[in-house]
């Protein structure tokens, strides 16, 4: 058998792909060496040629991310996320098998990985063909793998019925795998396509509420609602407090613009409210330092949530709109209550005087602030319980808008 060389004929491709015979094919990373993937005999010889144990799965080239629900079962509306930023692309997506995938494609398994590959040759074959195909990199086991036609060639020429000559291949590293037939999500080949990138699509897709309003206002409560709902809630002065002990880099900052709060190399918290609270250019001093470490570090725990699989996560911060993460949330509910009410409810929680109190509610944005500059304003100068049901019932109206 002389292996055919194939520069436009796609179509002579396809009629070997569902004759059940091998053909090699372009992709933007390397050549694969594909197959009917729904063809127990063709996928056979792919491992018979290329000398891969069979204990190890193969993935599926498809067309586009309707095959997902083709091919696999309980698809994560993640798992369409990325396809749709990345496909076309060097990702390749593992997801739970249907039955009708053949027991050799997943190596006895329950999962298979899909991959549309980025090249408008093997995507043409792919919907003439009107199959998926099995398409392990062109290479014998061990080998490197093959970036243009002629290296194909010198692996397998007599082997295989014909290679697609789709040029070089721009990337030349196999695609990223990640697994999303669970989660967490998982990277199980980091490659082509960077981890962060993932990431981050994947976290631009989760429902953030933002709460923020002054000290006293309730926003606690507010938040506790949002945790019944499966909500990952991120208190960004909590987050505060904690990384001035493990974030070098910010707790130096703060020292050498504020060196009086500190006492023996250690930060006297009060002493530093006491400084900023009655001084409006140190104050903005004090959160132009921490407003750039803190939005860092919530990016990245909502791109840890988003790899664990979650869907909704709440930010709870008084400067969220001047912080800029207000940017980050679908919608920005302020918390807001009269000032008497608010004093009151700050000396009971924190044990402090009428004065400091008042200190701290002063040094914060006006009630009017929140109900101009945010998506929703709930007032709270009710009871917990009624303030809760008010809560829930603007949750509502916020998750079914999108």
């Amino acid at each position: 058998m002389k292996t055919k060389i194939i520069k436009e004929n796609i179509d002579e491709a396809a009629r070997l792909i569902s004759q059940g015979e091998l053909v090699a094919v372009p992709t933007e990373t390397v050549y694969g060496l594909a197959g009917n993937g729904l063809d127990a005999e063709a996928v056979e010889k792919i491992y018979e040629v290329k000398g891969r144990p069979q204990i190890k799965a193969l993935s599926l080239m498809v067309p586009d991310s309707g095959a997902m629900e083709r091919y696999c079962e309980n698809v994560p509306k993640q798992a369409k996320t990325l396809a749709e930023k990345f496909w076309p692309g060097p990702l390749t997506i593992v997801l739970k098998s249907k039955e009708l995938v053949p027991d050799i494609v997943r190596a006895g398994g329950t999962t298979v990985a899909l991959r549309c590959p980025d090249h408008p040759m093997t995507i043409e074959l792919l919907k003439k063909a009107k199959l998926p195909l099995a398409a392990p990199s062109a290479n014998p086991s061990g080998e490197p793998s093959p970036k243009n036609a002629q290296c194909v060639l010198s692996y397998f020429d007599g082997k295989i019925s014909a290679v697609i000559d789709g040029g070089e291949c721009g990337i030349g590293t196999e695609s990223t795998i990640v697994d999303m037939s669970e989660a967490p999500y998982r990277i199980l080949r980091p490659a082509a396509l960077p981890e962060s990138e993932i990431r981050k699509a994947l976290a631009e897709k989760l429902t953030v509420i933002g709460i923020t309003g002054g000290t006293g206002g309730g926003k606690t409560t507010a938040l506790n609602e949002l945790n019944k709902l499966g909500a990952l809630i991120i208190d960004c002065d909590e987050l505060y407090h904690t990384m001035l002990e493990t974030d070098l880099e910010l707790s130096n900052e703060i020292k050498e613009s504020f060196p009086e709060a500190f006492s023996d190399g250690v930060l006297d918290r009060k002493h530093l409210g006491a400084v900023v609270f009655s001084d409006e250019a140190k104050l903005c001093k004090l959160n132009s330092i921490t407003h750039s470490h803190i939005s860092r570090e919530v990016n990245r725990l909502l791109e840890d949530w988003a790899m664990q699989g979650g869907t909704l996560a709440a930010i709870d911060a008084i400067a969220l709109i001047e912080s800029g993460i207000a940017d980050r949330c679908t919608a920005v509910i302020g918390i807001t209550a009269d000032t008497a009410v608010r004093a009151e409810r700050i000396m009971q929680r924190d044990g402090i005087s009428c004065e400091y109190a008042m200190m701290r509610i002063n040094a914060q944005k006006p009630n009017e602030f929140f109900e101009a500059n945010c998506d929703y304003s709930l007032c709270n100068n009710a009871d917990e319980k009624s303030f809760a049901e008010k809560c829930k019932n603007l949750y509502k109206e916020v998750l079914e808008n999108g």
